[in-house]
């Protein structure tokens, strides 16, 4: 008799499905899970273990501590993602009034005095009269000429 997880509904499955996509497709929800997650996978594991041969307290400790890690590598990658962004932004503001040459987003060259910049999702952006310029696509950067 098949029996399927608690909460979930039994579904019939094509067994034509290459094993690459089934393999992908697990990829995709592992990759989804949260710290959260985890420690509920691992009380849910304590809850129904064999209590004839209940899990080693070295191997429970492991998981705890690897929970850890992840949570620690998580915060890590934020706060970088957070400083990275903000040296791009003060980069970017610091060529305010400077005249720049780049790509806008269409691959068009663009040259002129950039009078503003922006961020939008993780993205900072150069405004040089109606063009945006991305600022990895600035390729030219010089003092802002100024008249006597």
């Amino acid at each position: 008799m098949a029996t399927s997880p608690v909460g979930s509904t039994p579904s019939t499955t094509n067994t034509t499905n290459s094993s690459s996509t089934q393999n992908s497709t697990a990829a995709n929800a592992f990759g989804s899970l949260n710290i959260n997650d985890f420690i509920n996978l691992m009380v849910t594991g304590l809850q129904n273990q064999d209590p004839t041969n209940p899990t080693d307290t070295t191997t429970l400790m492991q998981q705890v501590s690897e929970i850890g890690s992840i949570e620690s590598t998580q915060n890590l990658s934020t706060t970088l993602q957070s400083v990275a962004l903000g040296q791009s932004v003060a980069t970017a503001g610091n060529l305010i009034g400077r005249n720049v040459t780049g790509l806008d987003s269409t691959g068009k060259s663009v040259t002129g005095v950039v009078s503003s910049v922006s961020v939008s999702n993780g993205n900072t952006t150069l405004n040089v009269g109606s063009s945006a310029i991305p600022l990895a696509n600035v390729t030219t950067i010089q003092a802002a000429s100024t008249s006597s």
